[in-house]
């Protein structure tokens, strides 16, 4: 409004005057303009067609109602301009976005799109709630019911060929939890910060080597791009867990390219697959090699950077995150905030408040 009226003292007129008058303003103000004429004219005419695709996506194999899993459904007029269904058999009723990341949200359907879009930067929580108007704690929830959502569309994966398979650490973390839970109980003393006053707390967090204070996250990948990205142990992993992760997720009689670590020996002699194990202080044998998977730790680890630690509860949506990012990396912005947002809302999500501070 400060603008038009600015713009009117100076009568000025056009699109060149209005580029021209844009110049003189300040970079916030800049920033705010372009916020506000993406907002209306680019993510508003998104969001019809957006609808509608995850419409189809949610009823691809028929109208079934997802309480009782039947397809005695029928609609139930509309409440603000969103269709309502029935179900003959369980007699609930639901929208096209029941279960749905802005599923009883108050907030309109361009803020959602506009906060995917800020997602796609790789913005932080505070700048996300700045730029879209929330509070920085609907900003938190907002980000991991997205999360939530595709963590359950993508699922966990499946490789097969030739597969690479390597772990990488991050430190565990309580991040969340120190003070304002009624219902945690830290299970070791909180790390203090700032000057060393304490050197055996310093030394008890920076152990040397692979201890219980790291959560082992495993990576594999094939040839064709498929990815697992799971947590599956505190601590130096054994082969108990790599069965676990393994199992019903890779290809009979593929070639499985890991390091000299002994968990996989055991491994090998309960799986039809063929094991290429790598001698420590060699790159590759023959043709095999793990240098794909160490590329994709490298990113990863670049990519948690940004965050400044995140609490280990919430850690396996960020490996997702990750996941989603690399699957989808070529593609233009305005296609990869579109996908995001479909997939996202296409899976019934029913994460609320409540299970975010119970989750352990």
């Amino acid at each position: 409004i400060n603008i038009m009226l600015t713009m009117e003292d100076y009568n000025m007129s056009g699109a060149g005057s209005v580029i021209k008058f844009l110049s003189t303003l300040s970079k916030s103000e800049q920033e705010q303009v372009y916020n506000y004429l993406e907002k209306e004219l680019i993510l508003g005419s998104m969001t019809g067609e957006i609808q509608d695709e995850i419409k189809e996506n949610r009823f691809s194999s028929g109208r079934v109602c997802h309480y009782c899993k039947k397809d005695r459904v029928l609609r139930n007029g509309k409440y603000n301009n969103k269709q309502r269904y029935i179900c003959k058999d369980c007699k609930k009723t639901f929208t096209d976005f029941t279960y749905s990341p802005c599923y009883n949200s108050k907030k309109d359907f361009t803020e959602w799109l506009s906060y995917i879009k800020c997602m796609i930067e790789g913005y932080s929580i505070r700048k996300c709630a700045r730029i879209v108007g929330i509070s920085i704690p609907t900003s938190f929830l907002w980000r991991h019911k997205i999360l939530d959502a595709i963590r359950a569309y993508i699922g966990i994966g499946h490789v097969s060929g030739v597969v690479e398979a390597d772990e990488t650490f991050f430190r565990l973390s309580y991040k969340g939890n120190h003070s304002k839970s009624s219902t945690f109980a830290m299970p070791r003393k909180p790390y203090k910060r700032g000057p060393k006053s304490k050197p055996s707390r310093q030394e008890e967090k920076k152990k040397r080597g692979i201890s219980n204070n790291q959560v082992s996250v495993m990576c594999v990948t094939d040839r064709m791009g498929n990815v697992i990205s799971e947590l599956v142990c505190n601590g130096r992993m054994r082969y108990t867990d790599v069965e676990r992760l393994f199992r019903d997720r890779i290809e009979e009689k593929s070639t499985l390219c890991v390091d000299s670590h002994k968990s996989y020996i055991k491994f090998k002699n309960n799986f039809d697959v063929e094991m290429q194990q790598i001698e420590t202080g060699k790159y590759k044998k023959g043709i095999y090699h793990i240098q794909h998977i160490n590329a994709y730790h490298s990113r990863l680890k670049q990519f948690m950077y940004g965050f400044h630690g995140v609490a280990t509860k919430y850690l396996a949506n960020y490996m997702y995150w990750f996941k989603w990012i690399e699957l989808f990396k070529t593609e233009k912005d305005t296609i990869r905030c579109k996908r995001l947002f479909v997939q996202s809302h296409t899976s019934y999500a029913t994460t609320q408040i409540k299970a975010f501070k119970e989750r352990k």
